[in-house]
């Protein structure tokens, strides 16, 4: 979803020597592949998109997984950017990264000040792993390697599988299904009370487009629009949106996750940036794009 947002952004802008490859075209854990990949592409600027990603249930039942194969990812290309001399690599992580109870919204600078949320650590580890090492990389060997956080993304080429997805593509995908089968309700994991911000990912292409082009800094910057509200509005808006016309329940036993993770943007805003796709019509055309894969 990110890297093909990212590709459509570059396309839009005017570049025609683009390198991409898919993750079963490149697989990004293998050290060797990754080599050669760099040795004989040789890419100037690098958007490094790719992980394994997935929602409570992936995070928490894959994380050995997460935490490997994550590592692997970052390790091989950031390592293989450097020794080809790549001029400048975003590293993107996302905003699970930041403490489970630090205070809202969440500044850049409170990173590992506590605790990581437990269902998600080993995911979060790697990205920080991440992070620091475009910091001692960039420390060490001058190279200019930068890392954006990004709030949670929806949009055009989402997961929408039934167990590995996000919160917000699993709900369009539950009452879609919940309309066509008629169903008298939705049951709807946890009690709906975390608040959640969502950004459209082709606002976050446009915005990592900005910043390679515009931030040079060691420290990181985080991406979203500064604004959230709770699952159980996230729920009723995708259901109006979707048109079922059943009930709402909330399963308690469910966990929660992290209450809230509201991102300040105030650093980004003040570089001059601004997401343009409200959440409702960003909902309209993520649905769209579920319904047009058949």
């Amino acid at each position: 979803m990110v890297g093909s947002a990212i590709y459509r952004k570059l396309e839009k802008e005017g570049f025609t020597n683009l390198v991409y490859r898919t993750s079963a075209e490149l697989d990004l854990r293998n050290q060797q592949a990754v080599s050669d990949f760099f040795a004989s592409e040789k890419p100037d600027y690098v958007f490094l998109a790719a992980a394994k990603v997935g929602g409570i249930v992936a995070n928490n039942t894959y994380r050995a997984d997460f935490l490997y194969e994550n590592l692997a990812i970052q390790n091989n290309v950031i390592h293989s950017a450097y020794l080809n001399g790549v001029k400048k690599l975003m590293f993107l992580g996302s905003s699970c990264i930041y403490p489970k109870m630090a205070p809202q919204p969440l500044k850049e600078e409170y990173l590992l000040t506590g605790p990581l949320e437990e269902t998600n650590e080993p995911y979060a580890i790697a990205k920080i792993a991440g992070i620091k090492m475009c910091e001692a990389y960039r420390a060490q060997y001058n190279c200019n390697f930068i890392s954006v956080m990004p709030t949670n993304l929806y949009g055009y080429n989402d997961n929408y599988h039934p167990e590995n997805s996000h919160v917000l593509p699993a709900l369009i995908r539950r009452f879609d299904e919940a309309k066509k089968s008629n169903a008298a309700e939705v049951v709807i994991w946890g009690s709906g009370t975390p608040m959640r911000e969502f950004l459209f990912a082709d606002d976050l292409a446009d915005a990592c487009f900005f910043l390679m082009e515009n931030y040079n800094e060691p420290t990181l910057v985080n991406i979203g629009t500064g604004e959230d509200l709770t699952i159980k509005d996230l729920a009723l808006t995708i259901k109006e949106i979707v048109g079922y016309q059943g009930e709402l329940k909330f399963d308690t036993t469910k966990p929660d996750g992290t209450p809230r993770k509201l991102m300040d943007v105030s650093k980004l805003h003040g570089l001059g940036w601004k997401h343009q796709i409200e959440l409702k019509e960003g909902l309209k055309l993520a649905y769209a794009d579920y319904l047009s894969r058949g």
